[in-house]
């Protein structure tokens, strides 16, 4: 059974660093891509971040540039988003997402995370 567990979400101050992390297990991901995608009260799924399973081509959402970084680890199965300096309006639910083909957008995503809840207060 696949699953994708996200963890390390919390509260922090404005100006802060979180990082989350997104464990996969169940089937071999080294030739997928994971995402990140959060989702604020009232609003849509966003897109975040994604990148090749082997480090490669990470590409980010134009509010995050140069304060989020995706990275992977495969020894530990795990994806993470390191987010600094954060802000109040990147408060949301941070879902992790996986799939073999490189996603635009929301859709196609095979494998989705249950979400982690981070809160930045101001």
């Amino acid at each position: 059974q696949v699953q994708l567990v996200e963890s390390g979400g919390g509260l922090v101050q404005a100006g802060g660093s979180l990082r989350l992390s997104c464990a996969a297990s169940g089937r071999t991901f080294s030739r997928d891509f994971m995402g990140w995608f959060r989702q604020a009260p009232g609003k849509e799924r966003e897109f975040v971040a994604d990148i090749h399973w082997s480090g490669s081509s990470a590409s980010y959402a134009d509010p995050v540039k140069g304060r989020f970084a995706i990275s992977t680890d495969n020894a530990k199965n795990t994806v993470y988003l390191q987010m600094n300096s954060l802000k109040a309006e990147d408060t949301a639910v941070y879902y992790c997402a996986a799939d073999p083909q490189r996603r635009i957008g929301l859709s196609g995503w095979m494998y989705w995370g249950q979400g982690t809840q981070v809160t930045v207060s101001s």
